[in-house]
């Protein structure tokens, strides 16, 4: 008789569990998230993403912290280093003085100093993502690097030219004209958007770089001649064309720039290579480096040691000047960048006026008004644009 057993029952199923009130938050992955309210009836409501939202917020928030803090900085740099670059260079020529190869040298020169940005936060960061230094620089950004520093080069020589002659004052606001050049350069190469604030900018500074040129017979040095103070203005006026030129086409190359240590990396290829061209030119005109041993001790009228820390102090700041300005491109776009260097000029000028004594006449006064008209014009034009977008972003 076979044998005959029970099948083997399985245990019934547990009772389901009594209904929760309250939330319960599981995270499905990292970029979304599911927010679970059970309610008695046994309805679920989900409501996908609120959570990275959250810390999307968070996380955009504090990068445009650190961003506008960098921006700050940079700007920061920017007016330090064109302010005090400009009058330490006519501290240069007014005390004897006399080699424009060693003003455009001391422009460029100081670029061991970006050595310190660059590696030091390598080396002081504890994170494993903190990214090495030169890591990604292709060739292709070296060799663009090294064509940029060589225009360059050739801009800090016009710069030396036309600082050599003319006040600090008139130099300054001749070199508004850059931002008209910049904005038709803008429009070209990084298909910069024409605006009434724009053109109403560019226009009230154009203005104001005639209205010099229309003074200038009234504002040349006794000593100067009518030639000499010519060569003076059309060299700032090449400066002021080649820097329209160089802030699109940086705008253009710092897209295809991973980040800020990159752009500092840039910066210094592009100032070694200025500083080649500016010792290959001192050596050619001045006979190299010792036209410096003979000014510090029989030209300059303030001494060696004063002839030594000026130019140091010329090299640290153009060395602050080109960081805010290659930052504040990198930050923004080439236009504003030029913007930024147009609102120093009032800065300029009124520093000449203190520390030299430059003349300051109706002519100039008409000048800086149009000058500061047109920059504050240009801002208010900004904030109401991000000021419309930012509320229709709300909408």
């Amino acid at each position: 008789m076979p044998d005959q057993t029970s099948p083997e029952t399985s245990p019934p199923p547990p009772p389901p569990p009594p209904a929760k009130e309250g939330i319960q938050l599981s995270l499905i992955n990292n970029e979304t998230s599911k927010l679970e309210v059970e309610a008695d009836h046994g309805v679920f409501i989900k409501i996908q993403g609120a959570v990275p939202e959250a810390q999307g917020n968070a996380k955009e928030g504090a990068a445009n912290a650190h961003h506008t803090l960098l921006l700050l900085i940079n700007y920061a740099c920017l007016f330090v280093g064109s302010v005090s670059s400009s009058l330490i260079t006519k501290f240069y020529f007014i005390h004897k003085g006399s080699s424009r190869w060693v003003s455009t040298w001391v422009q460029s020169a100081g670029f061991p100093i970006l050595l310190l940005p660059i590696y030091l936060p390598y080396y002081m960061s504890k994170s494993s993502d903190q990214r090495r230094p030169f890591s990604g620089f292709t060739l292709k950004i070296f060799l663009l690097s090294i064509i940029v520093g060589v225009f360059m080069g050739l801009n800090n020589l016009l710069f030396s030219w036309g600082t050599s002659y003319l006040p600090v004052s008139t130099s300054s606001l001749v070199l508004s004209s850059q931002l008209a050049f910049n904005l038709v350069l803008s429009m070209i190469l990084v298909k910069q958007k024409a605006s009434f604030t724009n053109l109403n900018c560019v226009l009230l500074l154009t203005v104001s770089s005639v209205l010099v040129g229309l003074a200038s017979s009234h504002d040349k040095p006794p000593s100067l001649t009518r030639s000499e103070y010519l060569v003076g203005f059309l060299s700032t006026i090449g400066a002021g064309l080649l820097f329209a030129l160089y802030l699109p086409v940086m705008e253009l190359i710092y897209r295809k720039v991973d980040c800020y240590g990159m752009v500092l990396e840039m910066q210094l290829v592009m100032e070694m290579a200025a500083t080649v061209l500016a010792t290959v030119g001192m050596g050619a005109a001045n006979g190299g480096f010792s036209v410096m041993k003979v000014e510090s001790t029989r030209v300059f009228d303030k001494g060696s040691a004063a002839y030594w820390s000026t130019l140091a102090s010329t090299l640290i700041a153009w060395q602050l000047c080109f960081v805010g300005t290659a930052g504040i491109v990198f930050l923004t776009t080439s236009l504003t960048g030029g913007i930024c260097m147009t609102a120093l000029l009032g800065a300029n000028i009124v520093g000449g006026v203190i520390v030299y004594g430059d003349k300051f006449g109706g002519m100039k006064a008409v000048s800086t008004v149009l000058c500061v008209w047109g920059f504050f014009s240009y801002l208010y034009g900004m904030y109401a644009k991000n000021y419309k977008k930012t509320k229709l972003s709300i909408q």
